[in-house]
């Protein structure tokens, strides 16, 4: 009982420290690049540190306690708004964008209907 509970200690501390990182590299990448590399993020590479940010805020989500599939859903949802918001800025974007969206986009759909279907059968994932 006390290992169980100072690993659920340990896995919270780890969840906050990963998504206040995410939050960091989503909305200053260039400045935590700075600070672990000696050097900024340029074009394409912004745009990959604040999705590598989205990620990392899903990856504390799905170590929090209760269902790991918020983290999923959370990260899909929120790639699919960015990566679009990429491509509709006329930013970057090659030839796979738009497919990676509407990947994402169906995704999250079926992550969604998931976590809702298993809620709505009394689930706790």
């Amino acid at each position: 009982m006390v290992l169980q509970l100072k690993m659920k200690n340990a896995l919270i501390l780890v969840a906050v420290g990963e998504a206040l990182t995410g939050f960091a590299m989503l909305f200053v990448p260039s400045f935590v690049s700075r600070l672990l590399f000696a050097d900024d993020l340029t074009g394409a590479g912004v745009v990959f540190g604040r999705i590598t940010g989205i990620a990392l805020m899903a990856l504390g989500l799905a170590c929090w306690p209760g269902p790991p599939v918020v983290g999923m859903l959370v990260y899909s949802a929120v790639v699919t708004l960015y990566v679009a918001y990429v491509g509709i800025s006329g930013g970057l974007t090659g030839i796979l964008l738009w497919p990676a969206a509407v990947l994402h986009l169906v995704l999250t759909a079926l992550l969604a209907w998931s976590l809702t279907r298993n809620f709505s059968r009394g689930g706790s994932e």
